[in-house]
């Protein structure tokens, strides 16, 4: 696995107020990512979005060890 750092600063805007984010790692960024599609979507909208993301790297990715990361 590639060891990736992120440089990113965020900033999210919604009629109630904002939110800044300054993820570090691709597994912040997906915090984020998914904390917004859920609250943009909804629960199952975001489950079925991120579903057919994985459907599309499924194949390229079999063969990838897993990281015993949660």
């Amino acid at each position: 696995m590639t060891t990736v750092s992120i440089d990113a600063n965020i900033t999210v805007k919604w009629p109630q107020g904002h939110s800044s984010y300054s993820p570090g790692s691709p597994e912040e960024l997906a915090i984020i990512g998914i904390d917004l599609l859920v609250k943009g979507l909804g629960t199952e909208a975001a489950r079925q979005f991120i579903a057919q993301i994985f459907e599309k790297y499924a194949l390229d990715h079999m063969d990838a060890a897993p990281t015993g990361k949660a």
